[in-house]
């Protein structure tokens, strides 16, 4: 990513409950990421399609 500037990270504290964190970790173990980078993988495709003017179903 020569020449292109990126924020830093941010924090953010999340509750969840426990059935959907469940999912979210199943989830992210057949994709081989991490939770947190789960939930971020489907928050920034949430966003991409949102700016493609696709609303969510």
């Amino acid at each position: 990513m020569a020449g292109k500037q990126t924020k830093p990270k941010k924090q953010v504290p999340l509750r969840l409950s426990g059935e959907l964190y469940d999912e979210l970790m199943a989830w992210a173990e057949d994709e081989f990421r991490s939770v947190n980078g789960q939930i971020e993988y489907l928050l920034t495709e949430a966003v991409k399609k949102r700016k493609k003017g696709h609303q969510a179903e």
